[in-house]
Protein backbone atom coordinates (compact mmCIF):
# COMPACT_ATOMS: atom_id res chain seq x y z
CA UNK A 1 0.00 0.00 0.00
CA UNK A 2 1.10 3.62 -0.56
CA UNK A 3 0.45 6.62 0.67
CA UNK A 4 0.24 10.04 -1.46
CA UNK A 5 -0.15 13.86 -1.05
CA UNK A 6 -2.89 15.33 -2.93
CA UNK A 7 -3.97 19.09 -3.70
CA UNK A 8 -7.03 19.10 -5.81
CA UNK A 9 -9.11 16.45 -4.58
CA UNK A 10 -12.38 18.59 -4.36
CA UNK A 11 -12.46 19.44 -8.10
CA UNK A 12 -12.81 16.88 -11.58
CA UNK A 13 -9.73 15.66 -12.09
CA UNK A 14 -8.95 15.05 -8.71
CA UNK A 15 -12.04 13.43 -7.37
CA UNK A 16 -10.80 10.78 -10.06
CA UNK A 17 -7.91 10.50 -9.13
CA UNK A 18 -8.76 9.95 -5.56
CA UNK A 19 -10.53 7.05 -6.45
CA UNK A 20 -8.35 5.44 -8.29
CA UNK A 21 -6.02 5.51 -6.04
CA UNK A 22 -8.30 4.33 -3.26
CA UNK A 23 -9.50 1.40 -5.72
CA UNK A 24 -5.84 -0.14 -5.94
CA UNK A 25 -5.93 0.37 -2.11
CA UNK A 26 -3.51 3.23 -1.77
CA UNK A 27 -3.89 6.13 1.16
CA UNK A 28 -4.59 9.54 0.11
CA UNK A 29 -4.01 12.58 2.22
CA UNK A 30 -5.87 15.57 0.64
CA UNK A 31 -4.97 19.41 1.58
CA UNK A 32 -8.34 20.96 1.22
CA UNK A 33 -9.88 24.35 2.22
CA UNK A 34 -13.23 22.56 2.90
CA UNK A 35 -14.93 19.01 1.58
CA UNK A 36 -17.46 18.70 -0.96
CA UNK A 37 -19.27 15.81 -2.53
CA UNK A 38 -16.35 15.48 -4.56
CA UNK A 39 -14.71 13.40 -1.75
CA UNK A 40 -18.15 12.72 1.09
CA UNK A 41 -17.82 9.60 2.12
CA UNK A 42 -14.63 8.50 0.88
CA UNK A 43 -11.61 7.06 3.08
CA UNK A 44 -9.13 9.80 3.19
CA UNK A 45 -7.38 12.17 5.05
CA UNK A 46 -8.45 15.86 5.35
CA UNK A 47 -5.65 17.95 6.03
CA UNK A 48 -6.42 21.98 5.90
CA UNK A 49 -2.77 23.15 5.07
CA UNK A 50 -2.04 25.86 3.92
CA UNK A 51 -0.34 25.96 0.39
CA UNK A 52 2.01 28.69 1.81
CA UNK A 53 2.90 26.81 4.81
CA UNK A 54 6.41 25.09 4.04
CA UNK A 55 6.78 23.44 7.11
CA UNK A 56 3.31 22.21 7.08
CA UNK A 57 3.32 20.72 3.92
CA UNK A 58 6.87 19.23 4.75
CA UNK A 59 5.17 17.68 7.47
CA UNK A 60 1.96 16.38 5.44
CA UNK A 61 4.25 14.61 2.60
CA UNK A 62 6.89 12.92 4.77
CA UNK A 63 6.06 9.19 4.71
CA UNK A 64 4.19 9.50 1.66
CA UNK A 65 5.14 8.22 -1.49
CA UNK A 66 5.02 11.40 -3.60
CA UNK A 67 3.13 14.82 -3.78
CA UNK A 68 0.67 15.40 -6.64
CA UNK A 69 -0.72 19.21 -7.41
CA UNK A 70 -3.73 18.54 -9.44
CA UNK A 71 -5.19 21.45 -8.38
CA UNK A 72 -5.77 24.56 -10.65
CA UNK A 73 -8.17 27.01 -11.70
CA UNK A 74 -9.10 29.20 -14.73
CA UNK A 75 -10.31 32.60 -13.37
CA UNK A 76 -10.99 35.83 -15.74
CA UNK A 77 -12.79 37.44 -13.55
CA UNK A 78 -11.52 40.85 -11.58
CA UNK A 79 -7.52 39.61 -9.92
CA UNK A 80 -8.18 35.95 -11.64
CA UNK A 81 -4.29 36.40 -12.77
CA UNK A 82 -3.26 36.36 -9.53
CA UNK A 83 -5.57 33.77 -8.32
CA UNK A 84 -4.12 31.78 -11.03
CA UNK A 85 -0.70 32.51 -10.10
CA UNK A 86 -1.10 31.44 -6.32
CA UNK A 87 -2.30 28.37 -7.44
CA UNK A 88 -0.29 27.27 -10.42
CA UNK A 89 3.16 28.71 -9.81
CA UNK A 90 3.45 29.62 -5.80
CA UNK A 91 1.48 26.73 -4.51
CA UNK A 92 3.56 24.29 -6.83
CA UNK A 93 6.81 26.14 -5.68
CA UNK A 94 6.09 25.39 -1.94
CA UNK A 95 4.75 21.68 -2.58
CA UNK A 96 7.83 21.38 -4.80
CA UNK A 97 10.00 22.27 -1.48
CA UNK A 98 8.27 19.99 0.75
CA UNK A 99 8.39 17.50 -1.59
CA UNK A 100 12.31 17.51 -1.72
CA UNK A 101 12.63 18.25 2.22
CA UNK A 102 10.48 14.73 2.19
CA UNK A 103 12.56 13.09 0.10
CA UNK A 104 9.96 11.59 -2.32
CA UNK A 105 8.90 12.39 -6.01
CA UNK A 106 6.75 15.32 -7.38
CA UNK A 107 4.24 15.56 -9.96
CA UNK A 108 2.54 19.09 -11.46
CA UNK A 109 -0.54 18.54 -13.63
CA UNK A 110 -0.45 21.37 -16.04
CA UNK A 111 -2.51 21.51 -19.56
CA UNK A 112 -2.63 20.77 -22.78
CA UNK A 113 -2.74 24.52 -23.30
CA UNK A 114 1.03 24.28 -22.71
CA UNK A 115 1.39 22.35 -25.77
CA UNK A 116 1.53 22.84 -29.57
CA UNK A 117 -0.82 21.24 -32.00
CA UNK A 118 -1.99 20.05 -35.50
CA UNK A 119 -4.00 18.47 -38.00
CA UNK A 120 -5.13 14.93 -37.37
CA UNK A 121 -2.56 13.38 -39.70
CA UNK A 122 0.11 15.20 -37.92
CA UNK A 123 -0.82 16.15 -34.23
CA UNK A 124 1.11 17.88 -31.96
CA UNK A 125 3.33 16.07 -29.22
CA UNK A 126 5.25 17.50 -26.28
CA UNK A 127 7.77 18.79 -28.15
CA UNK A 128 5.44 20.72 -30.80
CA UNK A 129 6.14 24.21 -30.65
CA UNK A 130 3.34 27.21 -30.27
CA UNK A 131 2.77 30.41 -31.66
CA UNK A 132 1.63 31.63 -28.14
CA UNK A 133 0.77 35.54 -28.87
CA UNK A 134 -1.47 33.84 -32.30
CA UNK A 135 -3.26 31.82 -30.55
CA UNK A 136 -4.06 33.09 -27.00
CA UNK A 137 -3.36 36.76 -27.17
CA UNK A 138 -1.12 39.07 -25.71
CA UNK A 139 -3.11 39.71 -22.71
CA UNK A 140 -6.03 38.13 -21.03
CA UNK A 141 -7.30 35.41 -19.20
CA UNK A 142 -6.16 32.98 -21.45
CA UNK A 143 -2.99 33.80 -21.90
CA UNK A 144 -2.54 34.33 -18.32
CA UNK A 145 -3.77 30.58 -17.66
CA UNK A 146 -0.62 29.60 -20.02
CA UNK A 147 1.76 31.51 -19.01
CA UNK A 148 1.45 31.03 -15.09
CA UNK A 149 0.82 26.91 -16.12
CA UNK A 150 3.79 27.08 -18.21
CA UNK A 151 5.89 28.48 -14.98
CA UNK A 152 4.89 25.79 -12.64
CA UNK A 153 5.95 23.57 -15.38
CA UNK A 154 9.56 25.14 -15.43
CA UNK A 155 9.74 25.21 -11.71
CA UNK A 156 8.38 21.34 -11.78
CA UNK A 157 11.46 20.48 -14.79
CA UNK A 158 14.03 22.45 -12.41
CA UNK A 159 13.24 20.48 -9.40
CA UNK A 160 13.20 16.93 -11.09
CA UNK A 161 9.57 16.64 -10.88
CA UNK A 162 7.44 15.36 -13.85
CA UNK A 163 4.78 16.94 -15.82
CA UNK A 164 1.17 15.87 -17.14
CA UNK A 165 -0.72 18.03 -19.74
CA UNK A 166 -4.68 16.65 -19.47
CA UNK A 167 -6.49 17.48 -23.30
CA UNK A 168 -10.02 17.61 -23.10
CA UNK A 169 -11.07 15.37 -19.43
CA UNK A 170 -14.39 13.68 -19.75
CA UNK A 171 -15.79 11.42 -16.71
CA UNK A 172 -18.21 11.88 -13.72
CA UNK A 173 -17.30 13.97 -10.89
CA UNK A 174 -17.21 17.68 -13.02
CA UNK A 175 -19.73 19.37 -10.50
CA UNK A 176 -19.54 22.44 -12.01
CA UNK A 177 -19.72 21.47 -14.75
CA UNK A 178 -16.37 22.20 -17.20
CA UNK A 179 -15.60 20.22 -19.86
CA UNK A 180 -18.86 18.49 -19.61
CA UNK A 181 -21.12 21.87 -20.14
CA UNK A 182 -20.74 21.00 -24.05
CA UNK A 183 -22.80 17.17 -23.56
CA UNK A 184 -24.90 19.23 -20.92
CA UNK A 185 -25.83 21.98 -23.51
CA UNK A 186 -26.56 19.15 -26.05
CA UNK A 187 -28.78 17.00 -24.20
CA UNK A 188 -30.88 20.03 -23.12
CA UNK A 189 -31.62 21.54 -26.47
CA UNK A 190 -31.53 20.57 -29.80
CA UNK A 191 -27.80 21.98 -31.06
CA UNK A 192 -28.13 21.59 -34.95
CA UNK A 193 -24.61 23.77 -35.76
CA UNK A 194 -21.40 22.64 -34.99
CA UNK A 195 -17.83 24.08 -34.49
CA UNK A 196 -15.59 23.50 -37.63
CA UNK A 197 -12.47 22.15 -35.45
CA UNK A 198 -11.64 19.43 -33.44
CA UNK A 199 -9.15 18.32 -30.48
CA UNK A 200 -8.31 15.63 -28.13
CA UNK A 201 -10.27 13.34 -25.55
CA UNK A 202 -9.82 11.61 -22.72
CA UNK A 203 -11.43 9.82 -20.19
CA UNK A 204 -11.38 11.16 -16.86
CA UNK A 205 -10.45 7.99 -15.25
CA UNK A 206 -7.56 6.75 -17.90
CA UNK A 207 -6.28 10.64 -17.29
CA UNK A 208 -5.80 9.81 -13.40
CA UNK A 209 -3.67 6.47 -14.35
CA UNK A 210 -1.61 8.77 -16.28
CA UNK A 211 -1.05 11.23 -13.52
CA UNK A 212 -0.32 7.79 -11.28
CA UNK A 213 2.07 6.24 -14.18
CA UNK A 214 3.50 9.55 -14.42
CA UNK A 215 4.52 10.05 -10.62
CA UNK A 216 5.57 5.94 -10.80
CA UNK A 217 7.22 5.98 -14.22
CA UNK A 218 7.99 9.14 -15.06
CA UNK A 219 11.44 10.18 -16.36
CA UNK A 220 11.79 13.51 -14.28
CA UNK A 221 11.81 16.68 -16.32
CA UNK A 222 9.59 15.30 -18.94
CA UNK A 223 5.78 16.08 -20.03
CA UNK A 224 3.25 13.57 -20.48
CA UNK A 225 -0.05 14.53 -22.62
CA UNK A 226 -2.80 13.24 -21.37
CA UNK A 227 -5.20 12.76 -24.70
CA UNK A 228 -5.99 9.46 -26.02
CA UNK A 229 -9.36 10.19 -28.90
CA UNK A 230 -8.48 12.65 -32.21
CA UNK A 231 -12.41 13.72 -33.14
CA UNK A 232 -13.63 16.73 -34.80
CA UNK A 233 -16.33 18.48 -32.82
CA UNK A 234 -18.93 17.08 -35.07
CA UNK A 235 -18.15 13.39 -34.65
CA UNK A 236 -17.67 13.90 -30.85
CA UNK A 237 -21.05 16.10 -31.09
CA UNK A 238 -22.80 13.38 -33.13
CA UNK A 239 -22.02 10.53 -30.89
CA UNK A 240 -23.20 11.95 -27.91
CA UNK A 241 -26.27 12.95 -29.60
CA UNK A 242 -27.62 9.97 -30.81
CA UNK A 243 -26.98 8.73 -26.87
CA UNK A 244 -29.27 11.46 -25.56
CA UNK A 245 -31.54 11.31 -28.64
CA UNK A 246 -31.25 14.18 -30.42
CA UNK A 247 -30.59 14.81 -34.09
CA UNK A 248 -27.27 15.01 -34.91
CA UNK A 249 -25.73 18.74 -35.43
CA UNK A 250 -25.52 19.30 -39.14
CA UNK A 251 -24.62 22.58 -39.77
CA UNK A 252 -20.77 24.34 -39.39
CA UNK A 253 -21.02 27.75 -37.74
CA UNK A 254 -19.51 29.99 -39.89
CA UNK A 255 -16.60 32.17 -38.94
CA UNK A 256 -18.41 35.47 -39.03
CA UNK A 257 -21.09 34.33 -36.59
CA UNK A 258 -18.43 33.24 -33.91
CA UNK A 259 -16.84 36.80 -34.52
CA UNK A 260 -19.86 38.36 -33.49
CA UNK A 261 -20.42 36.58 -30.64
CA UNK A 262 -16.87 37.01 -29.87
CA UNK A 263 -17.49 40.70 -30.40
CA UNK A 264 -20.36 40.18 -28.11
CA UNK A 265 -18.68 37.92 -25.45
CA UNK A 266 -16.30 40.90 -24.94
CA UNK A 267 -18.70 43.24 -23.72
CA UNK A 268 -20.75 40.43 -21.26
CA UNK A 269 -17.47 39.46 -19.73
CA UNK A 270 -17.13 43.01 -18.63
CA UNK A 271 -20.34 42.29 -16.51
CA UNK A 272 -19.91 38.76 -15.78
CA UNK A 273 -16.49 37.51 -16.38
CA UNK A 274 -17.37 33.58 -15.27
CA UNK A 275 -20.65 33.41 -16.69
CA UNK A 276 -19.88 34.39 -19.79
CA UNK A 277 -16.28 33.10 -19.93
CA UNK A 278 -17.39 30.53 -22.71
CA UNK A 279 -17.88 33.63 -25.19
CA UNK A 280 -14.02 34.47 -24.82
CA UNK A 281 -13.26 35.42 -28.38
CA UNK A 282 -9.94 33.19 -28.49
CA UNK A 283 -12.10 30.14 -27.05
CA UNK A 284 -14.61 30.69 -29.54
CA UNK A 285 -11.66 30.63 -32.28
CA UNK A 286 -10.23 27.19 -31.05
CA UNK A 287 -13.27 25.65 -31.69
CA UNK A 288 -13.40 26.66 -35.39
CA UNK A 289 -9.28 24.94 -35.76
CA UNK A 290 -7.81 21.68 -35.90
CA UNK A 291 -6.11 21.48 -32.60
CA UNK A 292 -4.74 17.71 -32.04
CA UNK A 293 -2.47 16.21 -30.18
CA UNK A 294 -1.23 12.64 -29.45
CA UNK A 295 -1.19 10.82 -26.25
CA UNK A 296 1.63 8.30 -27.91
CA UNK A 297 4.04 8.90 -25.33
CA UNK A 298 2.09 8.49 -21.75
CA UNK A 299 0.32 5.46 -23.46
CA UNK A 300 3.50 4.19 -24.41
CA UNK A 301 5.65 4.74 -21.43
CA UNK A 302 3.37 5.23 -18.50
CA UNK A 303 0.84 2.37 -19.91
CA UNK A 304 -1.85 5.28 -20.12
CA UNK A 305 -5.36 2.92 -21.05
CA UNK A 306 -7.98 4.15 -23.62
CA UNK A 307 -11.61 3.78 -22.85
CA UNK A 308 -13.99 3.90 -26.16
CA UNK A 309 -15.67 7.36 -26.25
CA UNK A 310 -18.79 5.32 -26.03
CA UNK A 311 -17.94 4.34 -22.62
CA UNK A 312 -16.84 7.77 -21.71
CA UNK A 313 -20.10 9.42 -22.50
CA UNK A 314 -21.95 6.65 -21.48
CA UNK A 315 -20.48 6.94 -18.00
CA UNK A 316 -20.69 10.82 -17.96
CA UNK A 317 -24.18 11.51 -18.93
CA UNK A 318 -25.39 9.19 -16.64
CA UNK A 319 -23.84 10.13 -13.55
CA UNK A 320 -24.83 13.94 -15.08
CA UNK A 321 -28.93 12.55 -15.00
CA UNK A 322 -28.02 10.39 -11.64
CA UNK A 323 -26.95 13.83 -10.05
CA UNK A 324 -29.91 15.74 -11.53
CA UNK A 325 -28.44 17.79 -13.93
CA UNK A 326 -30.70 16.03 -17.28
CA UNK A 327 -34.12 15.81 -14.75
CA UNK A 328 -35.57 15.24 -18.36
CA UNK A 329 -33.46 12.58 -19.39
CA UNK A 330 -34.63 9.28 -18.85
CA UNK A 331 -32.25 7.14 -20.46
CA UNK A 332 -28.81 6.99 -22.20
CA UNK A 333 -30.09 5.31 -25.92
CA UNK A 334 -27.80 2.38 -27.86
CA UNK A 335 -26.53 4.66 -31.04
CA UNK A 336 -28.25 3.19 -34.14
CA UNK A 337 -26.43 0.78 -36.35
CA UNK A 338 -24.89 2.08 -39.39
CA UNK A 339 -24.41 5.82 -37.59
CA UNK A 340 -21.38 7.74 -37.48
Amino acid sequence: MKTWLLTGATGFLGANLVRVLLGRGDRVRCIVRKPNLCIEGLDVDLLHTELTDLEGLTSAARGTDGVMHVAGTFDPGPGGEARMRAVHVDAAAVLLGAAHRADVPFLYCSSSITVGYGPRDRPGDEETPLDVTGVYGATGPLRAYYETKLTGERLTIEGGGVIVNPDFVLGPWDVKPTSGQLLLSLARHPMPMYPRGGKGFIDAEDCAWGHVGAIERGKAGRRYLLSNHNLSYREFLSQAAHLVGRRPPFLPIPDLALAVAGRAGRVLQRVDAHRFAGLDPVLLLAMQQERYRTGQRARAELGVPVTPMETTLRRTLAWFRERGYLRGLRAIHAPPSGDP
